[in-house]
C-alpha cells in the first residue's frame, strides 16, 4: 500500500492503487508512512499536511487548486474540498464518477 510523492513542496500525494484506511507507505519523501483518514482510489490525491480552506493545493510543484474546506492530513482530496486553478468546468464534475455535469452555461 504506497502513495508516491511527486515533488517535495507537494502538500499531497497520489495512490498507486486503491488503498483503505489506516497505515501506508510513503514514496519519495523522508517522511516513511501516513495514516489515511480514508479509503484514497487509485490515482487520487491525499493530503500531506493539515490544509486550511482557501490554501494551494500543490501537486507537480504547483498551486493545482484550492482548498473550498479545511482539509486534514492522511484524508482524501477531491472535488468536495478542493477545486481546480484551471477550468470552471471542472467544478461540475461526479464527485463518485467523474464525469462531466456540466449545465447549459458551459456549453
Amino acid at each position: 500500500m504506497q502513495v508516491f510523492i511527486i515533488h517535495p513542496q507537494d502538500n499531497v500525494a497520489t495512490a498507486l492503487t486503491t488503498l483503505k484506511q489506516g497505515k501506508v507507505n510513503l514514496i519519495g519523501t523522508h517522511e516513511k508512512v501516513l495514516e489515511l483518514i480514508n479509503e484514497i482510489k487509485e490515482g487520487h490525491k491525499v493530503a500531506l499536511k493539515d490544509i486550511d480552506a482557501g490554501d494551494p493545493v500543490v501537486k507537480f510543484g504547483i498551486p493545482i487548486g484550492h482548498a473550498t474546506r479545511p482539509i486534514q492530513k492522511g484524508q482524501w482530496v477531491h472535488l468536495h474540498n478542493c477545486a481546480s486553478n484551471f477550468d470552471e468546468k471542472s467544478q461540475t464534475l461526479d464527485l463518485q464518477t467523474g464525469a462531466p455535469t456540466e449545465s447549459d452555461a458551459y456549453q
